[in-house]
């Protein structure tokens, strides 16, 4: 049986997401720039929990499934990064190219975090269930929304950027184990 490597599986998984988003990006343009903090966090909140209902009722009357739902987390959450960064915007100000070289930066830093994260934790996410990626995103949102009522402070918890980084990588674990 082949080794799976896991740092390869993930940038391959990335690598979805990065072409959906720029597809998105030749359709839309950085529309995003536009979201407030509280709007992104909704947004996230509204993907995961769709992915929690499909999970629990296994019924999907829009006809799309759980896939693409962890492909739009990682994506909104590298939005979330770049909107951190950059702030919220009354029109959109940045170029695709200026916005596609935040995102593949953005998760560059992510394959980072998830190699240190995935040796201190020996491959744990691969005998995790999907749903209980989906339970650790929901966590982090509400999370992200206390940080946020909270204008931002925190007096020993990790910010909202380390919040949104855990999201993409148990999102991005979701699209690798979906994908088997």
């Amino acid at each position: 049986m082949p080794t799976k490597n896991t740092n390869e599986e993930f940038r391959q998984a990335l690598a979805l997401c990065r072409d959906i988003f720029s597809k998105k990006l030749y359709d839309y343009k950085p529309s995003w720039r536009m979201l407030r903090p509280s709007s992104l966090t909704d947004q996230l909140f509204i993907k995961a929990k769709r992915i929690r209902t499909l999970e629990v009722t296994g019924e999907s009357l829009v006809g799309e499934g759980i896939l693409p739902e962890f492909m739009a987390l990682i994506n909104y959450g590298i939005v979330g990064l770049i909107q951190l960064e950059k702030g919220f915007a009354d029109k959109v100000d940045m170029t695709n190219d200026e916005a596609m070289a935040l995102y593949d930066s953005y998760a560059g830093q992510c394959v980072e975090l998830m190699t240190r994260k995935n040796h201190d934790y020996g491959e744990a996410w691969r005998d995790m269930r999907v749903s209980s990626y989906t339970d650790l995103i929901l966590t982090k949102i509400e999370r992200i929304k206390e940080i946020e009522d909270k204008n931002g402070e925190t007096t020993v918890s990790e910010g909202i950027g380390s919040n949104y980084m855990d999201i993409i990588n148990y999102a991005t674990f979701g699209v690798i184990k979906l994908r088997e």
